[in-house]
């Protein structure tokens, strides 16, 4: 059984990882609507670039069939499966992790890359800088 600075790293990955699937879908959720709406942030390049990026591991790895190194991570963490979560772990781990099949994932996953790199011609970022 894993001690409790590994359940503490682990938890520290699993925070780590929701905030990484948050700042995703909150792109995907906040460049069509900032678009139509006229907010100047969504073509901040470097944002739009990391928001890509971080889209690019998360299709790249499913269309691998590779689990994200997040919940490798976090697995390794706990003991693979010897360790019980602490509770309000679990119930994020319920939220983020759902009991479907990989290739499920990865088709998902894969599609809304295809839908972000659509949304880098369709609402293109501002790529010069201003000068004051």
């Amino acid at each position: 059984m894993p001690g409790s600075w590994s359940v503490a790293l682990a938890s520290l990955v699993l925070a780590l990882h929701v905030g990484i699937i948050a700042f995703n879908l909150f792109g995907i959720v906040a460049i069509p609507l900032g678009a139509w709406r006229g907010w100047a942030f969504i073509r901040i390049a470097w944002w739009r670039v990391l928001h890509v990026a971080s889209l690019t591991v998360v299709a790249v790895q499913a269309a691998v069939g590779r689990d994200c190194f997040l919940t490798l991570w976090q697995d390794a963490l706990l003991g693979a499966r010897g360790a019980q979560p602490p509770l309000i772990m679990r119930w994020i781990n319920s939220v983020v992790f759902w009991p479907v099949p990989l290739w499920v994932f990865s088709v998902a996953y894969v599609a809304i890359f295809v839908y972000v790199l659509a949304l880098l011609w369709l609402v293109p970022p501002s790529w010069s800088r201003r000068r004051g």
